[in-house]
Formats: structure tokens, C-alpha cells, sequence
């Protein structure tokens, strides 16, 4: 039994013992976890119980963006070792599926990813996870950064998708947490200008405090035509969609420029229509993201190189014992919110 903050059924939330699976393997490491972020799936289990095929049907432990120090490791283990400063990729595929093989494993069928119906994520004190997904920190980088990586390395696949080139101009349709991340990547990636949109001026204040992301609010100004005037006349070079609307998703369409890339990032909740025809006028390119794959090195290498700073987007901690409090918090969806992250107590 462990302590953990527990999802007993939409709308519900308990901070309680539960009974937790915590054998380790020969090739799994124990870890003591210190910080966990709320991501917007976690929110989305709270509020409606579901997300599309995935429903909580049982209690589940939430949580999937963690930080922590390895506490033990099994007989296997050989490149790493008690007190290691790590944070953990939480999707565990199938290394004999096809999709590994293919080196896609964020795609096999069978992967088993934290705080996804029905196994139980990380907001509780201790872990046992396999050592191949579990990634050591540099000593600079702090547990706060290291449970940023999770949702920074969804930027890393759209930039790596979009074969983004030194020099290209890209527009991010919608400034949540992932928005910006994608820009923070895209920039990272060799992009000289990043422009990012939203209907809310208060986040897009939150991206604009990074040089070289510049602001679009809808509403005032049209981002496609921003973009052409930026690039005279020609457009996007890459397109990052990443609010999941119907309106975004034609903008994308709109702003691109020909032969450039779209990358789908966002969900839409229900099914919406795709200009096919102008995508086919354009010649464009398009590539989709689902989470991601073989990006957490990466992720880690850019945040402990200087060149990515996440710090600025971690709006608000709380203590474990303050859990429910701050997913209620993250409820609110408060607009200069970014990353409400959770800090346990480890002594």
C-alpha cells in the first residue's frame, strides 16, 4: 500500500493508500519521486472521467511528468545507481512490437502509459520503473526542469517532424503549455521566427517573454495575414497546429506557404473538416504527432545546454499533502497559468 493521489471517479479526487505494484525487475529502478507535473490529460480524467477510447473505470492513480532520485536498482542495472537524479518517460511499449522495431514504440498498440486507463501514474512517493526509460538529470538541471521534459519532448517530435531548417519562420496555432513548447523546439530547431496565436492575450504574454516568438491575438489581427506580411506574401514555412480547432486547423492551411510542412499536433474533440484542396494547391506536407519517441536524451540535452528555459513556464508549486488543491487549481485553467507542477516530500 502507498500513498497516492487517487482518481476514484469523475469528479473525484482522493488523497489516499491504495495498492500499488511495486516489485522490481532485474532491468527496473526505484525511484523516489519529488516532482510531478499536471498535464491536461490528468485535468481532463478529473473533470469527465474519459478521454475518447480511455475511461476510468476503477480508481487511478494521476500522474505522468516526474522527477525524482533512483533509490535502487535491479540485478541488471549496470549505468546507473542509487541516488541518480532522473526523470522518467512514461509511455512503456512492447520492445518486441512491431512499432519498436520500427523505432515508433509511442505508436505500439500495447504500450502501458502512466495515468492511462488503467494503469496507475506517479503522484505517490515511490516508483518502479524500467531503467531503459528512465533518464539521468544534469546536476544543474533541477526536478522542477526534469518533470518539464515530459511535455517539452512533445515539442521536440513536432520540430523533428517538421524537418525544420536553419533559417525557417513558423507559426504555432494556440498558446497552451504545448504551444509553447512546440515554439521553444521550433526555435531550438533552427527557426529564426516563431509566431504563435491565441484568442487569450494573457498567455500569449507568457510566449512573448521568449525572444523571437512573437504574438498574435485572434480577434485583432488574422495570423495568416500576419504571416505573409512577415514573409512577403509567401507564408509559414511550417505550421504548427496545436489547439485542436476547426478554425485553427484552417488557419494552418491558410498561413502555410507552398511546399511547406503542417505538423497536427493538437486533438480535436470531435471530427472536424480539412480543406484538402488547398492543402493539394499548396503541395504542402503533413505530418501528425502522437506524444513522442527517442526524444528524451535530446530534451534533456537542450535544457541542460542553456539554449531552452523552462523555468519561466512553472506558474505555481504545491505540496503532495495540497494535491486535490492544485488539480482544482489547474480546474480553473486560469490564463497566465502554464505548468502547475506538485512537489513530495522526500525526507
Amino acid at each position: 500500500m502507498a500513498k497516492a493521489l487517487v482518481l476514484e471517479k469523475a469528479g473525484r479526487l482522493a488523497l489516499r493508500d491504495i495498492e500499488m505494484a511495486e516489485t522490481l525487475g532485474p532491468e527496473d529502478v526505484r525511484v523516489a519521486i519529488d516532482t510531478v507535473g499536471v498535464c491536461g490529460s490528468d485535468v481532463h480524467y478529473y473533470t469527465h472521467g474519459k478521454i475518447g477510447p480511455f475511461v476510468v473505470n476503477a480508481p487511478m492513480v494521476l500522474g505522468h511528468e516526474a522527477a525524482g532520485v533512483i533509490t535502487e536498482v535491479g540485478s541488471d542495472v549496470t549505468d546507473m545507481g542509487v541516488g541518480d537524479r532522473v526523470c522518467m518517460e512514461p509511455g512503456i511499449p512492447n520492445t518486441r512490437s512491431k512499432a519498436a522495431k520500427l523505432g515508433a514504440y509511442n505508436v505500439d498498440p500495447s504500450v502501458q502509459f502512466w495515468a492511462t486507463p488503467p494503469v496507475h501514474g506517479c503522484l505517490t512517493p515511490s516508483v518502479v520503473h524500467p531503467a531503459a526509460f528512465t533518464y539521468r538529470l544534469p546536476d544543474h538541471i533541477s526536478f522542477a526542469e526534469g518533470a518539464m521534459v515530459e511535455p517539452f519532448a512533445i515539442g521536440m517530435q513536432a520540430a523533428t517532424k517538421a524537418q525544420l531548417k536553419p533559417g525557417d519562420v513558423a507559426l504555432v496555432t494556440g498558446a497552451g503549455p504545448i504551444g509553447i513548447m512546440v515554439a521553444l523546439a521550433a526555435l531550438a530547431g533552427g527557426c529564426a521566427k516563431v509566431y504563435i496565436s491565441d484568442l487569450v492575450e494573457e498567455k500569449l504574454s507568457v510566449a512573448a517573454q521568449y525572444d523571437n516568438i512573437e504574438p498574435v491575438l485572434i480577434g485583432r489581427d488574422d495570423p495568416s495575414a500576419v504571416v505573409r506580411d512577415a514573409t512577403e506574401g509567401w507564408g509559414a514555412d511550417v505550421v504548427f497546429e496545436c489547439a485542436g480547432a476547426a478554425t485553427s486547423i484552417q488557419t494552418a492551411l491558410d498561413a502555410v506557404a507552398p511546399a511547406g510542412c503542417v505538423v497536427w499536433v493538437g486533438m480535436p474533440v470531435d471530427p472536424v473538416p480539412v480543406d484538402i484542396v488547398l492543402a493539394q494547391s499548396k503541395e504542402i506536407r503533413m505530418e501528425t504527432v502522437f506524444r513522442y519517441a527517442n526524444m528524451y536524451d535530446r530534451a534533456i540535452a537542450l535544457l541542460g545546454s542553456g539554449k531552452v528555459d523552462v523555468k519561466p513556464l512553472i506558474t505555481e508549486t504545491f505540496d503532495f499533502e495540497n494535491s486535490i488543491e492544485a488539480f482544482d487549481r489547474a480546474v480553473e485553467a486560469r490564463p497566465t497559468d502554464v505548468k502547475i507542477q506538485i512537489r513530495l516530500d522526500r525526507a
